[in-house]
């Protein structure tokens, strides 16, 4: 049994609390217009969300003193609950439609997102997977292939909800886990000839996926249609400039970006805090990544190692596709910007994430 450190990575847990702080700040600011008009109460966003980052930091702090190790003998039941649930919330009258995606389950308020919790199932699954058969994952079939062909199957019940961002997330996760356990190159070159072409007919089988590509590239070839959010969200990020407008005092909240306080968050703080605002919160994720990846360096085990690999990556790659739809950069996905957008089952994932890799620090050699 490795040997506890003191105490976790100090240094980790104030940049998540200085992102929530962030969070919390700017989900309030960027929804209040909209929350007043719907609710007739401005903080109605704010408060939700201040009540899961106080769950989700109870969350953190649990998991944050429950050894990493111990996941691992419950990570099967883990991931067949959240296959189950996958496959629950596609019954009609179970799972809930929201912004065209049956991708709730619950009642009202209590409701989860089963694919956010398959996010973190599967980076479990698979550490304990990986950790188990290393020296196999040069081989195709006796060790790439079976971790390929679960992660896979978890990512088509995601996409019958439809929920390609969240997929996508996951896919990226596992592939970056798998590619530091030693799978090969060629291998890799081979999945992405292969992704490409399923790319391809993900986007040919739905027109609303085709319309998104289409106004990525020239969003104002459809600006009242597919290409209005990214439209809107240029037009927040430009006003911005060095300094922002001010907290608070945002122009595109007013009804022109649609729920600005999930998906485009960052496009409201790049307008109310400008690119000197935004420079500051790249900033933070860079330290978060930086402080992860020691941590997986440093573990241990090779569990604890593509664990905290696996974390770090989701984390990463969502941040990346969430700042890179904000700016025009990439296609329109539904994927959240961690510990920023409002959304209760992502925050509470996010840092009972943390909470497991702060754990992982008590125990890293660094």
């Amino acid at each position: 049994m490795p040997v506890k450190k003191s105490a976790p990575d100090y240094v980790l847990l104030i940049l998540i609390l200085l992102l929530l702080t962030a969070g919390l700040t700017m989900v309030y600011s960027a929804s209040e217009v909209w929350a007043e008009y719907k609710f007739q109460d401005a903080s109605f966003f704010a408060k939700r969300q201040l009540l899961f980052a106080v769950i989700g930091l109870g969350a953190m702090w649990l998991i944050m003193n429950i050894e990493y190790w111990t996941w691992r003998q419950y990570s099967k039941m883990g991931l067949a609950i959240c296959f189950i649930l996958l496959i629950l919330v596609l019954i009609p009258g179970v799972g809930m439609v929201r912004n065209g995606s049956q991708s709730w389950i619950g009642a009202g308020a209590f409701s989860i997102q089963p694919s956010e919790f398959m996010k973190l199932a599967m980076i479990v699954f698979l550490a304990g997977y990986l950790s188990r058969h290393q020296k196999q994952m040069i081989y195709f079939k006796d060790g790439l292939l079976p971790a390929l062909a679960l992660v896979f199957t978890a990512f088509a019940l995601i996409m019958l909800q439809p929920d390609l961002g969240t997929g996508t997330v996951m896919v990226g996760t596992c592939l970056v886990m798998m590619f530091a356990s030693g799978a090969r190159i060629f291998h890799f070159a081979i999945m992405g000839l292969a992704g490409v072409a399923g790319f391809i007919a993900l986007v040919l089988s739905a027109p609303y996926r085709i319309k998104r590509i289409t106004s990525f590239l020239d969003p104002w070839s459809d600006p009242l249609g597919s290409g209005f959010q990214i439209i809107q969200s240029l037009y927040a990020i430009g006003p911005g400039g060095l300094f922002g407008l001010g907290i608070g005092e945002s122009r595109q909240k007013y009804y022109y970006l649609p729920e600005p306080q999930t998906d485009f968050i960052f496009a409201i703080l790049a307008e109310e805090l400008g690119f000197i605002g935004g420079l500051f919160i790249l900033l933070l994720f860079s330290l978060l990544l930086w402080r992860g990846i020691r941590i997986a360096l440093g573990a241990p085990d090779l569990f604890g190692s593509f664990l905290a690999c696996g974390i770090i990556s989701m984390v990463a790659i969502q941040v990346m596709i969430n700042i890179g739809v904000v700016t025009g950069l990439m296609p329109v996905t539904g994927i959240t910007l961690p510990f920023l957008s409002y959304g209760g089952s992502s925050l509470t994932l996010m840092l009972a994430a943390i909470g497991i890799l702060l754990n992982i620090s008590r125990y890293s050699r660094y």
